[in-house]
């Protein structure tokens, strides 16, 4: 055992790369503890000189299937005394892109809502054709968070991320690939491996060089997000308060697709 693991995950270092593996399977939804959790690691890591780069990867069927709308109507997302969604979550995930080591997604299933926003905040990202990508947020009557309205425009250009966030489709693994959300496409049992490899490869670069391009490269990237989920949260706690909320938290929950109202 790890002394970086923690309650949702285990943490292994080899050959200058950490393999931080969620633990909630089989669709390792996520919360605001989760987030934290994942965070916290990635900040230990960083000051860490046996780690060079980060694979972010999941026990089970999923990668991280969203938030787990059938255990309640926030769907597991911590909300604060009035009742709105808090900026608790969105203050952790922006922990995430302020992480110095180069990291890269394993997605062997389902990225879904904040689990899409979970894998976006990697560098990179390893699927296969079996994985599924979608901003699921309009088919819930809700508006994206995790700051997917700054990341998916960034890594498949504005008019694709618009087009998955206004229809809520799925992308499998090789659409993803196809449009550049997902690097590689490989199959299913090779995921991980592949995931590691890339970590390698950035491993064996001049850790020093790494860090200065890698932070040019992303330049402002945290900040950017910061500010985004700010309106994010604003937008999500007004379209909360509607009709078309409620039925579509009701509906995800009971498998079925929702009937929208507009109110």
């Amino acid at each position: 055992m790890s002394m970086l693991d923690k309650q949702d995950l285990s943490v292994k270092i080899e050959n200058y790369v950490a393999i931080v593996e969620i633990q909630r399977p089989p669709h390792n939804f996520f919360d605001v503890d989760l987030i934290n959790q994942i965070a916290d690691v990635y900040e230990a890591l960083d000051t860490l000189e046996s780690c060079r780069a980060i694979v972010l990867c999941a026990q089970g069927k999923n990668f991280c299937a969203g938030a787990n709308f059938g255990a309640g109507e926030a769907g597991n997302v911590k909300d604060n005394s009035q009742g709105k969604l808090s900026n608790s979550l969105y203050n952790e995930a922006v922990r995430l892109f302020r992480c110095r080591k180069p990291t890269i997604a394993a997605v062997q299933g389902a990225a879904i809502g904040g689990g899409l926003g979970l894998a976006a905040s990697a560098d990179f990202r390893v699927a296969c054709p079996e994985a599924r990508f979608s901003a699921n947020f309009t088919k819930l009557g809700f508006h994206p968070g995790f700051g997917l309205t700054v990341t998916l425009p960034e890594l498949i250009g504005k008019q694709r991320a618009s087009l998955m966030c206004l229809t809520s489709r799925r992308l499998n693994g090789e659409q993803a690939h196809a449009w550049g959300l997902a690097d590689a496409c490989v199959p299913r049992e090779n995921v991980r491996e592949a995931a590691v490899n890339v970590a390698k490869e950035i491993a064996g670069c001049a850790p020093l060089a790494v860090r200065s391009t890698r932070t040019t490269l992303r330049l402002g990237l945290a900040e950017k997000v910061a500010r985004q989920t700010e309106h994010e949260l604003i937008e999500q706690n007004v379209l909360r308060m509607s009709m078309d909320w409620k039925e579509g938290i009701k509906a995800a929950a009971e498998r079925r697709e929702p009937v929208f109202t507009g109110r």
